[in-house]
């Protein structure tokens, strides 16, 4: 075969090759496509770990959960001790109240009749102690004499009044009701 050559023309290297102008290089494709599998991989793992910690987080709230539970079981025990003891209790002091007024009712019917309500029946009630207002021991001991008359049996008296303030006292009613005592002197 026959060559032709012209010493002008510069001589083509078959080992270099031009991009032709509207194709993208190949290590451009590789770059983006590499980055790309970078960008994907880092979103994965991201979402892995993310996604770790939420079911962490879940199995602790479901493990609190449980402990909850299991609170309210011992609180509901709790409370259903308590209110066994109060039923008892209200269920005690209706049978005593029960007991009183049926007491109350028979001594009631014998005074009706006329009978003398026997002494040595117990009393329904210790006996409460009044409560005075503004009084001296000479008036509770007054009161306390009263209280009881000599034939053993106690009077049902309306209860009186503490005595008012002392007479160096002067009481003044405002119009809204209060009242204020101004010294005297």
């Amino acid at each position: 075969m026959t060559m032709i050559s012209e010493p002008d023309v510069p001589a083509i290297e078959l080992g270099l090759r031009e991009a032709a102008p509207g194709k993208p290089s190949r290590a451009r494709l590789i770059g983006v496509i590499a980055v790309g599998a970078a960008l994907v991989t880092v979103v994965n793992v991201t979402a892995a770990v993310y996604l770790y910690r939420g079911v962490n987080d879940l199995k602790t709230v479901e493990a609190r959960l449980e402990q909850l539970g299991q609170f309210e079981q011992r609180i509901g025990a709790r409370i259903d001790t308590v209110n066994n003891g109060f039923q008892s209790r209200f269920e005690t002091l209706d049978r005593q109240l029960q007991a009183n007024f049926g007491q109350i009712n028979g001594n009631i019917a014998k005074l009706e009749q006329g009978q003398p309500v026997a002494a040595s029946e117990p009393a329904p009630s210790a006996p409460e102690p009044a409560i005075l207002g503004n009084t001296t021991v000479a008036d509770a001991s007054a009161a306390d004499e009263s209280a009881v008359p000599s034939d053993g049996q106690p009077s049902f008296k309306r209860k009186v009044a503490p005595p008012g303030p002392n007479p160096s006292y002067q009481r003044i009613q405002q119009p809204d009701g209060k009242v204020y005592y101004k010294k005297i002197n």
